[in-house]
């Protein structure tokens, strides 16, 4: 297991090289240029220049890189060019806030996926499973801002039950003031990642049941309950796994837009502030957090398949 882990450390650290490469050309074929969008488009030619050079944005694209580059490596993530601060302390500020809508969604979306893809696929033809099938088909088609639409109607401007945008930290408002404003960000992260997660669950767990070592079992005689907890959803589990760590990366592009709408400061609204004002050194710095989440994701989901299948650890095929 330890081989096992090393492999993977050392692939996501070169990902995550090779990431923060494509990261740092895209964001310089940006268009616009950031000195104007400092000082503004009629500043005069002089003072475009003179702060083209102290940013160092005369020279070739290599240096500049290297400077960004041993800078992350030094945890040294920048100053923004609009707000003039530190960027590390921004980011840790909004990451935790985007972390706990993140936690709460991922959570949700584990517990309630699979428990309905169970149920769907051990109700196989039932009513219940019709209705299930539908509503998935439904939620995965039906995009995040529609929803974000809908549960503000619905909950905030109709019923009045719940605030529509906004934040209240814990220490400031309570739990109640708090969880209010957290509710519908999470209910529309969470609609179609459900929905998406049950079905694969419910593929799975159908496939499984029909195999021969689930036939053999019952046909020696173990209830129901035990051939379901331990034979099949061991086993029809190890795509859900897979998928949910995908949905890791599916959930952050969610965030972007739902903190947005919602109006929450978390990571996702920090980069739209940052591509809206061509804050470069803060758009890379945000962009390279979410590429590392994303990648650590995934890291958890490699871990947890070997775990439950010891042939991935020990590089054995499927016979």
């Amino acid at each position: 297991m330890a081989g096992y882990l090393a492999r993977r450390l050392v692939a996501v650290v070169g990902v995550l090289w090779a990431m923060s490469i494509l990261i740092f050309g895209i964001v310089h074929l940006l268009p616009g240029n950031v000195a104007y969008m400092i000082l503004g488009e009629y500043a005069l030619p002089a003072a475009v220049q003179a702060l083209e050079a102290k940013l160092g944005l005369n020279d070739p694209l290599p240096v500049q890189y290297w400077r960004w580059f041993s800078g992350l490596l030094t945890g040294d993530l920048g100053q923004s060019l609009v707000m003039e601060r530190p960027i590390a302390p921004l980011i840790v500020e909004a990451m935790g806030r985007s972390a706990v809508l993140a936690a709460i969604s991922l959570a949700l979306v584990a517990v309630a996926g699979i428990a309905l893809g169970i149920h769907s696929a051990t109700h196989r033809g039932t009513l219940v499973d019709r209705v299930l099938t539908l509503a998935q088909y439904f939620f995965i088609a039906v995009p995040e801002f529609f929803w974000c639409i809908v549960v503000i109607l619905v909950f905030a401007a109709w019923l009045g039950w719940l605030p529509a945008t906004g934040y209240t930290p814990l220490a400031d408002g309570g739990v109640l003031r708090w969880a209010a404003h957290l509710i519908l960000p999470v209910l529309t992260l969470v609609s179609g990642l459900i929905a998406h997660v049950s079905r694969l669950t419910r593929s799975s767990m159908i496939e499984t049941l029909e195999s021969n070592y689930i036939l053999a079992a019952r046909a020696k005689g173990v209830p129901e309950r035990l051939v379901l907890r331990r034979h099949a959803l061991p086993n029809a589990l190890l795509p859900t796994i897979t998928v949910l760590a995908v949905d890791v990366g599916i959930l952050m592009g969610g965030i972007v837009v739902v903190e947005s709408i919602f109006a929450y400061p978390g990571l996702g609204r920090l980069l739209i502030f940052a591509i809206e004002n061509h804050d470069v050194p803060l758009l890379l710095a945000g962009m390279m957090v979410v590429t590392t989440v994303y990648a650590l994701a995934n890291l958890v989901a490699d871990l947890l398949y070997a775990a439950v299948n010891p042939r991935i650890r020990y590089g054995r095929s499927v016979a």
